[in-house]
């Protein structure tokens, strides 16, 4: 019954991959345009490229303010998207669907409550935003700079699809699913010891490699500190060598080494 549901699987995945193939023109465009792409060997270009093929079959893309999603801006999401999941597949990105692109960062209201109980409202500017259940929501602006902004470690879509894996487990606290206890233990561990020797530097005004928007808080952390991971590992493992060692081992994969 196994080897049967595995055919079935295999062919229904053939079929979505025939569905949404990717010219060779169009992943050549991707990888010239993000390098941090390219970097990567034959084999792991090959399966970012079945994946993304996949992850188009699945995902409905829109766009907003008139923007109209063109093969080439769909293809430049989904290549960014599946490379933290790699080594991991498609199934954590099952509990949502939509993708919303902006042209450009989107202006929203938000508002708290104090500790006295008083409502204060705000202006948030956002170049992304990932929702439990989705949509994920991504400005392109953002999204097409990714190529340049990955010497700033700034990635925008890697941090959105951080904060869908992170939710995976029904909480957003920067510790995405683990196979046990103690991993989450050891794992929140390495996180806030780096995280909390992070906002001393943020709050003393020091260079970081990691965006200091990080420092809003652990899930945030782990979002910016997955941006570097994959568009700028070397520079994160040299100034983050624990933490680096643990998005490796959760990702499966080092993309310092392939830089």
């Amino acid at each position: 019954m196994r080897a049967l549901w595995q055919r079935l699987r295999q062919r229904s995945e053939q079929r979505a991959i025939q569905r949404r193939a990717i010219p060779d023109t169009l992943w050549q465009l991707t990888l010239a345009r993000f390098p941090f792409l390219a970097l990567r060997n034959a084999a792991d270009l090959q399966e970012l490229r079945r994946l993304s093929s996949l992850f188009l079959d699945s995902k409905e893309f829109s766009g907003a303010h008139g923007l109209e999603v063109s093969d080439d801006m769909a293809v430049a999401i989904a290549a960014q998207a599946c490379l933290p999941v790699l080594r991991l597949g498609l199934r954590p990105y099952d509990g949502f669907v939509g993708i919303v692109v902006h042209p450009d960062e989107v202006q929203v209201k938000r508002e708290y409550v104090d500790d006295d109980g008083i409502v204060h409202e705000y202006d948030d500017v956002l170049a992304g935003e990932a929702m439990e259940g989705g949509p994920v929501m991504l400005s392109w602006r953002d999204v097409s700079e990714a190529g340049q902004s990955a010497q700033w470690g700034y990635n925008v879509v890697v941090h959105e699809f951080a904060h869908v894996l992170d939710m995976g487990d029904g909480l957003a606290d920067g510790i995405p699913p683990l196979a046990s206890a103690a991993e989450r233990q050891r794992w929140q561990a390495v996180l806030m010891t780096d995280y909390e020797a992070f906002c001393e530097r943020v709050d003393a005004g020091e260079e970081t490699t990691f965006d200091p928007y990080g420092a809003e808080s652990p899930e945030e952390y782990f979002a910016v500190a997955s941006e570097a991971f994959f568009v700028a590992p070397r520079e994160m493992r040299a100034e983050h060598p624990a933490l680096y060692q643990l998005l490796a081992g959760y990702y499966r994969q080092n993309p310092a080494h392939e830089s």
